[in-house]
């Protein structure tokens, strides 16, 4: 059993929580408060009212989520929002996000770890974005076919990918989640193959006009191992019971 907020300490020093920028919608750090005490924490990907459910199902009084409570910005409190809510109040579950500064984290990052499951080791840091690097890169000695099967057997799922599968891979730029529009960005970065979750559908023609190789492993698939990292850590820092609440949206 741990203390609700040294656990939520802990994790603002960790991610640097106040430090890194976000989107206006992510309002990273706890954003639901409950009681003193955790005895277990379950992780997902997204604060969804499923998820939820499941983690109290779980037993769990804390949940570490990607994506939070408010990313459709300020809503009423009403119909199935406030049910969303009302659950989790009731439950007693507390709610932490942590969206950019899980990704980019050296160690428990969404990027390094999908990074090193691809091969590369750590990878560098690349991609400027608001005054942080936003994936990680490194050299693929392999063909595109390759690295394709090695990034669906990574994710656990189907990849979507644009290119010739006996190309070379060369230089491999990662940027998990939704960041497919940023084709012309990777080109210009000297980046020949690109892994990311998704992107709108003009990303795929424009990046065969490029020569870009893409890879769509699914958003929610590329962003299952940083919360995953943070259970584990959690877990044997404060001696909790832990659980992941696997949701998938499919994108």
């Amino acid at each position: 059993m741990a203390k609700l907020d040294e656990v939520i300490d802990f994790l603002e020093t960790e991610l640097r929580t106040k430090e890194i920028p976000d989107y206006p919608g992510a309002h990273n750090g706890l954003q639901l408060q409950s009681g003193a005490k955790v005895q277990k924490v379950a992780c997902a990907v997204d604060a969804s009212y499923t998820v939820i459910q499941k983690a109290v199902a779980e037993g769990a009084d804390l949940l570490v989520v990607h994506h939070g409570l408010y990313w459709q910005g300020v809503r009423p409190l009403i119909g199935t929002h406030y049910e969303k809510f009302k659950f989790a109040m009731d439950a007693g579950l507390a709610i932490y996000s942590s969206h950019i500064p899980l990704d980019i984290h050296p160690e428990y990052g969404n990027n390094v770890l999908l990074s090193r499951a691809l091969g590369l080791g750590d990878g560098e840091p690349f991609f400027d974005w608001k005054g942080i690097k936003l994936g990680r890169r490194g050299v693929f000695d392999g063909e595109v076919g390759e690295l394709r099967d090695l990034l669906s057997s990574a994710v656990n799922g189907p990849v979507v990918f644009q290119g010739d599968e006996r190309a070379k891979v060369g230089n491999l730029g990662i940027i998990t989640g939704g960041a497919g529009s940023e084709v012309e960005a990777m080109v210009a970065e000297g980046i020949n193959s690109f892994v990311t979750g998704e992107g709108p559908h003009w990303s795929f023609p424009l990046a065969e006009e490029l020569g870009l190789n893409v890879f769509h492993a699914g958003h929610y698939a590329t962003e299952t191992f940083g919360v995953r990292a943070l259970g584990r850590l959690l877990a044997d820092r404060f001696g909790l019971a832990k659980a992941f609440i696997h949701c998938p949206t499919g994108l």
